[in-house]
């Protein structure tokens, strides 16, 4: 969709604590996909590093991941976060590359 807003969110997990990461992450899926201006919400795990995810999600714009970072579900699974991860979280957002130019 031009004009969407693609962000990837890396995470590492404590060792012991990576079947806790994928339940919190695939928990996120449903609420996170009936949001206003979500288009994609899907969580992906790293075969060859234990507890290493990535998260790959698509909105409309700005404003609908915005609306995102304020929700119930968003805040329940920031607090878990906190306690599930190695380290914190790497955020990168990306545009449609004909968008960019």
């Amino acid at each position: 969709m031009a004009g969407s807003l693609t962000l990837i969110a890396s995470l590492q997990a404590k060792s012991g604590q990576e079947d806790r990461l994928r339940a919190e992450l695939e928990a996120m899926v449903e609420p996170s996909l009936a949001e206003e201006g979500c288009l994609a919400y899907r969580p992906y795990t790293d075969p060859n590093k234990p507890g290493a995810m990535v998260i790959i999600e698509e909105w409309v714009d700005k404003a609908a991941l915005d609306f995102h970072f304020t929700t119930p579900h968003f805040h329940k699974v920031a607090a878990a976060l906190e306690e599930i991860l190695a380290e914190p979280f790497q955020l990168k957002f990306l545009t449609d590359a004909e968008d960019s130019g």
